[in-house]
């Protein structure tokens, strides 16, 4: 299991514009979102360990936030011919396991990943009301392995101080660790590696 960490796209970047289907075969986009007071894209996958270590955590803490109206929505981007467990068909199953209430949407040419620098899997963004990154990076303090639980504490800062109009100072910016996400042979992009 080797590490890699986010990229820490630049704040105030706007969210880049998308369009997927996730699983419930709904065409997701930017649009999608247009009311919601803040916007949480995580892109997650299914077998990777950092991502199995919160999912519960994550499932709540969505649940929670999306009574204050907060959307998230999650993407995998990973490889699933050299990844099977990542199909689109076990993403299904696993957006019913975990209990995501979120859509989860799959990007199978990686063009959106690449669009957000994205490059592990988990890795976070929070973006205001009007779609500028106010965070990026990691869920919380704790990995695989870890006696400690996980509970979004980074996450969880993130969107209250982004549901109140407070930017995030970068010393509070803590890169996501994770799995890389797995390229396409090829498609790799210039950020990685």
């Amino acid at each position: 299991m080797v590490a890699t960490h986010s990229t820490m796209l630049p704040l105030g970047t706007p969210c880049p514009d998308f369009s997927l289907k996730d699983t419930e075969e709904t065409t997701i986009s930017l649009d999608s979102f247009q009311d919601a007071p803040a916007l949480v894209i995580m892109f997650i996958c299914n077998h990777c360990p950092y991502v199995m270590h919160i999912r519960a955590a994550l499932a709540n803490l969505a649940k929670e936030y999306q009574k204050k109206h907060v959307a998230f929505l999650a993407i995998n981007s990973n490889d699933t011919e050299l990844y099977p467990a990542d199909s689109f068909e076990c993403m299904i199953e696993e957006k019913s396991s975990a209990g995501y209430s979120f859509p989860y949407a799959f990007d199978e040419t990686q063009e959106v990943a690449k669009k957000f620098h994205a490059a592990c899997t988990p890795d976070f963004f929070v973006f205001d009301k009007n779609r500028h990154l106010n965070y990026r990076g990691r869920f919380d303090s704790t990995k695989p392995g870890s006696n400690e639980p996980a509970i979004g504490e980074d996450l969880r800062r993130a969107i209250d101080s982004t549901l109140k109009g407070i930017s995030i100072p970068e010393a509070m910016q803590k890169p996501s660790v994770g799995c890389n996400i797995k390229w396409k042979s090829g498609n790799e992009p210039d950020y990685f590696g």
